[in-house]
């Protein structure tokens, strides 16, 4: 009897025994005498269920999970025998939490092996390059620009735009630089998609090098992802051995090259310039702008600065055309977005949906609300600078439009949930902390600012002149906003607003001093 499992080794899948349980199911196999491929293959998302073993039938891939070490020796007789058993889910497929998705970017997370080459072309992979180096570079800005493809990386530019600025500028060297410094508390779409389909991102850096002239490239990851340093640095290795990396793309006469760099572990680096310092070996601060990247960039030269999820969006873009793409979504939202659930919730994981769906129905119908069954309370969209939303904003889409004009942003796509048992004025007080430690430094409203506004809160946390000390936190984040030089100082103020205008409750202290407070 031959059979062939699927176990991730994603990292999350790894920090709950996916490796353990791989060797064991091949050491039971050998001992039973049984015919057994284990493909190692990137998670489906469904991060509850880690380790998730996926069973290839003729009917499709079968789940099992969440798999412990002493479950393996029933599951392997239960698969032997075709038997039932305790943690069998059904067919992947069917799975409502993963049925219910529509998969552009993250359509191979899971699906393969994701370093086989043969398979990721198999499954459409390099379809869009091959269709790149057989047009012109306005013509790829264009279909891009058509498509509506937005940053993904949290300012939603339009990347067709700054790809063209790129292309219109005259020089010798230019670069692409995929920005993976993904340091968004409760965020991890860029990691899972380099650890489990890292040639998507590698293969829309490639477009975005022919369609702006850029030969050259830096994938500039997190030094706290060493598993997704480690499969970029060996997909790079398979794609230059296959010539689908080099001074010659197989014989077109275009060529890229792409390294690895690894970050410091500072916050700061995400912003684009920052990390320009950063590859450069320099201290990594904020550059004043202008003049911007696209222009002025890595060591002085023309460059692109994208997100993860924005260059992996590229291949099924030109693969299908701009028509296709965007189709998906709401207005000026166009495609889809993976969106990540985590913090307070019964089922955290990766959800790539179309842009126009709720905030209600991620946390709801897919995370199954809090974790701990209590009451929901707030959620904090776009990592550590996004705003909360409260229960009567649950039925808001989720666009860039819609959360704008209601004082919230997209970010990343990271979703923190969070039950009744929170102190959002303690939340604010940690926003402030959050931008104290990790600012850069380089200018007073961030680097004083948000020392001043920890210590303001702090004072209302004691009850110490309440009312004066909230409206000197709005002045303070008044100046944040409008004198930061980059989007860490100036969207600290995001959470600490939104919690003041949504939950003044929490920051009704009892003074220290009533006479006092009235006087005042």
């Amino acid at each position: 009897m031959s059979m062939i499992l699927y176990i991730p080794d994603d990292a999350a899948a790894l920090s709950v025994g996916a490796n353990e349980i791989a060797n064991r199911f091949a050491s039971q196999a050998e001992a039973r005498g049984l015919d057994l491929t284990i493909i190692r293959n990137g998670s489906r998302g469904m991060l509850w269920l880690e380790p998730l073993v996926e069973l290839e039938t003729e009917l499709g891939r079968l789940a099992f999970g969440p798999v412990t070490l002493d479950q393996v020796d029933s599951l392997l007789d239960a698969m032997q025998t075709s038997k039932d058993h305790p943690l069998s889910l059904g067919l992947t497929e069917d799975i409502p939490y993963f049925k219910n998705q529509e998969r552009l970017t993250f359509a191979r997370v899971g699906l393969i092996d994701p370093l086989d080459l043969n398979a990721y072309q198999a499954s459409g992979g390099l379809a869009g390059l091959k269709k790149a180096l057989d047009m012109n570079a306005q013509d790829i800005c264009s279909e891009v620009t058509e498509s509506g493809l937005r940053g993904r990386g949290g300012a939603g530019f339009p990347a067709g735009i700054k790809w063209k600025t790129v292309l219109d500028q005259q020089a010798e060297q230019k670069y692409i630089c995929a920005n993976a410094d993904e340091g968004d508390s409760g965020t991890f779409a860029d990691r899972m998609l380099m650890e489990g389909d890292p040639f998507t991102l590698i293969e829309g850096m490639i477009i975005a090098g022919i369609a702006t002239g850029a030969t050259k490239g830096f994938a500039y990851i997190r030094s706290e992802y060493p598993h997704a340093i480690d499969k970029m640095k060996r997909a790079i290795a398979v794609l230059e051995a296959a010539n689908w990396l080099g001074d010659n793309i197989q014989g077109s006469g275009k060529a890229f090259t792409l390294i690895v760099r690894k970050g410091a572990g500072a916050y700061i680096c995400g912003e684009e310039s920052s990390m320009l310092n950063s590859i450069e070996g320099k201290r990594g601060t904020v550059r004043s702008k202008p003049p911007i990247p696209a222009i002025v960039g890595l060591f002085g030269k023309p460059t692109i600065v994208n997100n993860v999820l924005t260059l992996a969006s590229v291949p099924i873009i030109l693969a299908k055309g701009a028509d296709f793409y965007k189709d998906y979504g709401l207005g000026r939202s166009t495609g889809t977005q993976p969106f990540q659930l985590a913090g307070n919730i019964k089922q955290g994981g990766l959800v790539e949906k179309a842009f126009g769906v709720t905030i209600r129905e991620l946390i709801e119908e897919f995370g199954g609300g809090t974790a701990t069954g209590r009451p929901f309370r707030t959620a904090q969209l776009g990592g550590p600078l996004g705003a909360y939303v409260s229960e009567d904003m649950l039925d808001l889409p989720m666009d860039y439009e819609s959360l704008a004009q209601n004082k919230a942003m997209l970010g990343h796509g990271g979703i923190t949930v969070f039950d009744d048992s929170v102190d959002m004025a303690d939340m604010a007080r940690f926003a402030f902390e959050f931008c104290q430690v990790e600012s850069c430094g380089k200018c007073t409203p961030c680097r004083i600012g948000a020392i001043r506004g920890r210590e303001t809160v702090e004072k209302i946390l004691r009850g110490e002149n309440v009312a004066s000390n909230i409206a000197l936190v709005e002045d303070l984040c008044e100046i944040m906003t409008d004198g930061s030089l980059c989007a860490m100082g100036g969207l600290t103020p995001m959470p600490v607003l939104s919690a003041l205008r949504l939950f003044p409750q929490d920051f009704d202290r009892t003074p220290v001093n009533p006479t006092a407070e009235a006087a005042e």
